[in-house]
């Protein structure tokens, strides 16, 4: 698969139920460049809202420098089964600075353990601490999912191919 893609195959990839059972998850390992030149990948909460990842910050937060400066950006959200489950994502980075919390910001914690009770906690706590939240708002240029039922890493695939060929070639 090559690094760009046409947006209705990245809709493809990206409405798959699998995909769109990944995107319902509340964490996402965003990777980018530091402003150092050197790659940082970071859990992140995240939301999708049907065409972009929305994740949220402070904005004092020091990756927001290098996401000015390079907005490139790589996304995998996955499972921890065997086998795994992976969603890939690279894409753009746009930052919206608000004022409180980003209705996001607290959808993206909704599947976390806590009962109602904590959760009022929870958002007052959230309330009483952010005056201002930076959105990191991504789109996608590209998207792969790996089930390794149907998909596989393209590497694999490649090695199935060469081995299908080998084993052609030993029959003739």
């Amino acid at each position: 698969m090559s690094n760009t893609m046409q947006p209705g195959e990245i809709n493809e990839v990206l409405s798959r139920p699998l995909s769109q059972e990944l995107l319902a998850w509340d964490l996402t390992r965003l990777a980018y460049v530091a402003k150092d030149g050197t790659p940082r990948n970071v859990p992140i909460g995240f939301t999708w809202n049907g065409s972009e990842v929305v994740m949220c910050t402070t904005p004092n937060s020091p990756k927001l420098i290098s996401l000015r400066h390079n907005p490139v950006v790589a996304l995998t959200i996955d499972t921890e089964v065997h086998p795994p489950k992976i969603l890939f994502i690279r894409g753009t980075v746009e930052l919206d600075y608000v004022d409180g919390i980003p209705w996001e910001y607290l959808q993206m914690n909704g599947s976390y353990q806590m009962t109602p009770e904590q959760r009022v906690v929870w958002e007052a706590e959230v309330r009483s601490l952010y005056e201002r939240m930076v959105r990191i708002v991504v789109t996608p240029t590209w998207a792969k999912l790996i089930d390794f039922d149907t998909t596989l890493p393209t590497q694999v695939e490649e090695l199935i191919q060469q081995r299908a060929e080998r084993e052609a070639a030993c029959s003739r």
